[in-house]
This record gives C-alpha cells, structure tokens and sequence, in this order.
C-alpha cells in the first residue's frame, strides 16, 4: 500500500506529505460550500471521458451550481484487486489534468484495495469546498413566475455514451459523453447579471427531474418547449430504440438556470461564446399554476405532464 501511494497517488497530486489530514491556506472571504459524491460509473472508461474527469468535474459543479468557486478536494479510491497500473495511471493523469486547468488542489485522499470479485475496477469518492460570495444567493426558494428555463447545451449525450459503449453501440460519427467543469461558464454567467434565481447540473434523473425538484420547491409550474429542446440524432435515434427518454438522461455537462425574463436573452449571448455554453437556448419558462408541476408543450400544442423519475433509468451512469 505504501508504494502504491508513493508510486502513483503522491505524483499524480503533488502531495508533499503523507500525513492524515491536509492543512491548507484559507485567505478567501465569504460562505463556506461542501459538497461530496461517490463515482461507480461502469465502465470506468467511455466515449468522451473516465472515472477520473467525471469524479472531478462532478464534484465541481456541484459546487459551481451553490454559486461557489471551488477551491479543495479530496479523493477517495476503492481499488479491486488486478486493477491494471496502466488503468490507475491513466485515470490519475486525467484527474490531475482537469484539477490543474479548474485551479482546484487535490489535497488529501484515502486509498482501500479489496479483494477481486468484491468491486468492479475502481470506485472514488469526493469531497469538494469551495467560497460563495456574500452578495450572491442561489435557491429554488427564490424561482418566480415568469422567470425563463436556460439550458446550456444538447441534453442526454452522457447518458447514451455511456450506456452505448456498455452495450456495445456504435454511432458514426462518435457519440462523446459532455462531461466537463462548469465552474467559468458559472462565472461568466454570474458576472453577466445577478438576477439567476436557481441553477443545478440535471444528471441522474436529468432535466425532467431536475426542473420537478424546482417546481415542487417553488411551489410553481415549469413548462418546457419541444421546439426549443435541443437533443442530438443520435441521442434521440438511441432513446427510440431503446426505449428511453432524453429528457431523464444524465447529462455531465449541462447546466439548467432559472433566470429573471429582462436578464435571459443577454445571459444566453454571453453563454454562446463560450466551449460550455456554445449551444445555450431558453426552453420554456415559470407560471404559477398549476404549482408544483412540470408541463412538457408538444409541437402539436398538447401539454404533457412530467413527473419524477420513479427508480434508475440508467444504472451506474456517474
């Protein structure tokens, strides 16, 4: 266990000690965010993306989405016995390379070895803080009627990469997982106006279950347009086959805001120059009833009902 750590884990992190907890400089003012997450993501290699960048990227938007920026984490790994070094290597050098491009230090970490047959490959858990600005304040609490629904990008596509590859599918041209950090697109869009009610990054569950848990938070009606839903052929092609909805697809890459009506059309300008948010779009907006519903406006103009996914539409998907 020593030289596993000493060969692989003190490198990849530049840890400059091995003691049990990470004593670090804290100079910043404001809120304190936490956040922590498990990664079982099968398998630990996709189109697009590794346990590795999921583990960091998740971790960091979820800060992103309180508003925070983030500033430490710390890892933990289960490792099944005959994990391949070069495996290990690979996720680690991805991790490090995500961590060093956000500006987020990897600080402390655990590590366990169990035995084969007892894991599937690798499995890590996160812990992230970061700081939130006093004046800024993001919650579901503070939705209104007539505010707008903003998706920054194609919805579904880590869901299906993942699932794809799992199952064998192959699509021409590659269907690449969006996974990504979100934490500049958040400060752009902060910078750009202080009048964002809520954001949050729909992953399991995806957009449908993310815009239920504001509606029943705020107590108001999320509608959403199908014309103005953006999901790629192949995405869509796949959900058809199989059964599935893209709306309740994971997405790693995405984030949803709820914006004030006068503040949505600049946000989204600002959002389209950047990589993140190229493929930024309004998608419908907040009424007041019916409260605590989601209503889904068909092109056909039929306004369907979407609920809370019941169960795991994609098991092990993050």
């Amino acid at each position: 266990m020593h030289r596993l750590i000493s060969d692989f884990f003190v490198p990849a992190f530049d840890l400059s000690t091995l003691n049990d907890s990470a004593v670090v400089s804290w100079q910043a003012t404001g809120r304190v965010a936490l956040t922590t997450d498990s990664y079982v993501v099968s398998p630990y290699f996709f189109p697009g993306g590794d346990i590795g960048l999921l583990s960091v990227c998740g971790t960091v938007n979820d800060l992103a989405m309180a508003g925070a920026k983030p500033l430490y984490m710390t890892v933990g790994f289960i490792l099944e016995e005959g994990l391949p070094f070069e495996d290990l290597n690979r996720v680690l050098a991805s991790m490090k390379s995500v961590s060093e491009e956000i500006g987020v230090r990897i600080v402390a970490g655990d590590t366990k070895v169990v035995e084969k047959g007892k894991g599937d490959g690798i499995y890590i858990n996160t812990a992230g803080v970061g700081i939130v600005h006093d004046e800024i304040e993001l919650s579901p609490k503070r939705i209104k009627p007539g505010d707008k629904v903003i998706i920054s990008g194609s919805i579904g596509n880590h869901g299906i990469a993942v699932m794809a590859d799992r199952s064998g599918i192959t699509f021409d041209p590659p269907l690449l997982s969006d996974v990504c950090p979100l934490n500049s697109l958040v400060d752009l869009m902060l910078d750009t106006t202080r009048d964002i009610r809520a954001m949050r990054d729909p992953t399991r569950g995806g957009v449908a279950t993310t815009l239920k848990e504001f509606a029943n938070d705020s107590d108001c009606c999320m509608i959403l347009h199908e014309e103005t839903i953006r999901v790629r052929s192949a995405v869509q092609g796949a959900c058809d086959l199989l059964g599935l909805d893209p709306l309740y697809v994971a997405n790693e890459g995405v984030l949803l805001a709820i914006v004030a009506p006068a503040a949505a059309e600049d946000l989204v300008t600002e959002m389209r120059k950047t990589s993140a948010g190229a493929e930024a779009f309004i998608a419908g907006e907040v009424t007041k009833s019916p409260p605590r519903t989601v209503l889904y406006r068909t092109t056909t103009g039929g306004n369907r009902v979407i609920d809370m996914l019941s169960g795991e539409q994609l098991p092990r998907i993050c």
